[in-house]
């Protein structure tokens, strides 16, 4: 059962306070994107394993994860929709990697908070 107040009572200051740091439509729509694309576990498991070796290829990914390089390639075009990941071109191959520091941030910390 959810804990509730037993008495409605508002707090007008930290309300105004709360509004005041919350952001734009836009931006909070961003995020929530952001997040959906995490919370699938063979798009975290292509992004851990971006975050160890900094830089593969689909085939690379293809076998880590036990799947085809189409399903890889599906996977990866969201991620880099949501700008989670980066990519580049060396001749035939396409090399992806994590979009900036910060992803890896992210995943490490939500990593130590599940282990806890």
């Amino acid at each position: 059962m959810t804990e509730v107040c037993k008495v409605y009572e508002e707090h007008a200051d930290k309300i105004l306070e709360a509004k005041k740091k919350i952001p734009e439509e836009e931006l909070l729509l961003d995020v929530a994107d952001f997040f959906d694309a995490l919370g699938n576990p063979t798009r975290l498991k292509i992004l851990l394993a971006l975050m160890e070796a900094g830089e593969l290829c689909t085939c690379d990914l293809s076998a880590i994860t036990g799947l085809s390089v189409s399903a890889i390639s599906h996977q990866l075009r969201i991620l880099k929709d949501r700008k989670i990941v980066s990519y580049r071109k060396d001749g035939k191959n396409v090399f992806y990697r994590l979009d900036d520091e910060h992803i890896g941030e992210i995943l490490n910390v939500a990593l130590e908070h599940m282990r806890e």
